[in-house]
């Protein structure tokens, strides 16, 4: 057999259990409140449950626990889009989204942590709804801190090799044996830090409910909101503890782990993080100087403006505190251009990724000096470390396919009678994974207007862009289902 499906179809099982647990969660918040979306909700729990068990069931004498890559590559894939499909029924069940199309692409929008929305009018879905709207973004941020710890490096994703080597207790060639320890550490992280957020925004003024759904897409570098205003009109406190957690959860939560462990040394000896970081600090001091000039508000109003939307668009989370493509067009074309920069490897963050632009840029310049030294040898180094040449390929190869698709993408989503403008903002933004762009789909928008196609069109690159495109694109090649 050329796959395991055994195997395949037990871990699906296992993903529709996780699932389905995760929607029970949701039962006791429309109890709490006494709305009628808790029908929806059990029934939704019930059937997911079901499912997983049954494909348990079915799939329960294995032959081999043995996983090759091709196995790995149609588990992740097949794994988003299952659960996708299945947590679409607490919004088809209950009526808050009844078009399934519409209800896929919200749902598949919270699992890739997109924030993408079709929701007109959020605040008057029921709260069960609104906590499970945050919780699939949850589930998909606690997703890929497994996907890049465990399952990426696997199937050779250049830069996620980086990631591995920086993780507590991993080692290249000791990966598996400490993978469920380190995963254990990390989701520990990951929980302590969406509760300290929860914790942080209650004491600050925000609404229980309200607190504990910002910090669970907060953390996912999600951006759902309970909110038709998302952040806009908050206390400037609790703004300014959403920004801390926002650049934290776009941060290497290896590197977090190393803070927390009080080893300050290797968190500013990283490379990535001093790059991460001062290119956010810069963009923040452009922005913060050309509001200033423009708008003439006042500086600590223009600063935090300035600094709460750069960090929303360079860790992809996609709150929003202002519409800043009312701001001046200068900034509108700035803030396109980060929606192609992504956080760090190893967050949960989405985009590019900060590692990848490293390597781009030092392998260009590098790439001059071998031009005038050509029988020298010059590695591109990243924290003073020698990276190996199949991962600047890797990663080269990357970031000209996401580039080639983006224009794809753009140019069908044009032919389905998009205007330019939403067409590259909706594409750059769907497949960054960060969820308002420009045109039609901006800050202040949604994406209910979109056509049919086109909604299913961003769904297939939120998809593409959460996996790093070549776990899903490896599954359109013929060569990955010839018999070998």
């Amino acid at each position: 057999m050329r796959f395991n499906l055994k195997v395949i179809g037990d871990i699906l099982g296992i993903l529709l259990l996780i699932n389905g647990g995760f929607m029970a969660l949701c039962l006791p918040i429309s109890l709490y409140y006494g709305e009628h979306d808790w029908i929806a909700i059990t029934t939704s729990s019930i059937i997911t449950l079901g499912s997983g068990f049954l494909l348990r069931y079915i799939t329960r004498k294995k032959k081999s626990k043995e996983l090759k890559k091709k196995d790995g590559y149609l588990i992740v894939t097949a794994g988003w889009i299952v659960m996708s499909i299945f947590g679409a029924l607490p919004y088809i069940i209950s009526g808050s989204i009844p078009n399934f199309s519409n209800a896929f692409f919200e749902t598949i929008s919270g699992y890739t942590t997109t924030g993408a929305s079709i929701l007109t009018d959020i605040e008057s879905v029921p709260n069960g709804i609104l906590f499970w709207r945050s919780l699939t973004q949850w589930i998909g941020g606690m997703g890929i801190i497994v996907l890049a710890l465990a399952i990426l490096p696997f199937l050779g994703i250049g830069g996620m090799q980086l990631f591995v080597a920086e993780a507590p207790g991993i080692t290249p060639d000791k990966l598996q044996p400490r993978i469920q320890e380190t995963a254990k550490r990390l989701w520990f992280l990951y929980v302590g830090l969406t509760l300290a957020e929860a914790i942080a925004l209650y004491f600050a003024g925000m609404d229980p409910f309200d607190a504990i759904n910002h910090s669970l897409t907060t953390m996912a570098t999600g951006g759902f909101s309970t909110k038709n205003d998302s952040l806009q009109f908050v206390d400037p406190l609790i703004q300014y503890i959403v920004i801390f957690f926002m650049f934290l959860a776009g941060t290497s939560f290896t590197l977090t782990y190393f803070g927390l462990k009080r080893n300050f040394k290797k968190v500013f000896k990283n490379e990535e993080f001093l790059v991460y970081l001062s290119f956010t600090a810069v963009i923040t001091v452009i922005v913060t100087v050309t509001l200033l000039v423009v708008n003439d508000k006042p500086f600590e109003n223009s600063f935090r403006d300035a600094l709460f939307q750069v960090v929303s668009l360079i860790t992809t989370t996609g709150f929003v505190s202002a519409d800043y493509t009312s701001w001046a067009p200068f900034l509108s074309v700035l803030f396109f251009i980060l929606l192609f920069v992504g956080g760090s490897a190893g967050s949960t963050a989405g985009g590019v990724k900060v590692i990848r632009h490293v390597v781009l840029f030092k392998n260009s310049f590098l790439e001059l000096k071998r031009q005038l030294h050509p029988s020298a040898v010059m590695p591109v180094r990243i924290s003073g470390k020698a990276v190996e040449q199949s991962i600047v390929y890797n990663v080269l190869a990357f970031i000209m396919i996401y580039i080639l698709v983006f224009l794809v993408g753009v140019t069908l989503l044009s032919s389905m009678n998009v205007d330019f403008d939403t067409a590259f903002g909706a594409v750059a933004t769907s497949l960054g994974n960060v969820g308002p762009g420009i045109g039609d789909v901006g800050p202040l928008n949604n994406f209910a207007g979109m056509p049919t196609g086109g909604k299913w069109l961003l769904s297939a690159l939120m998809l593409l862009g959460r996996l790093e495109l070549f776990t899903v694109l490896m599954l359109l090649s013929p060569h990955f289902w010839r018999k070998r």
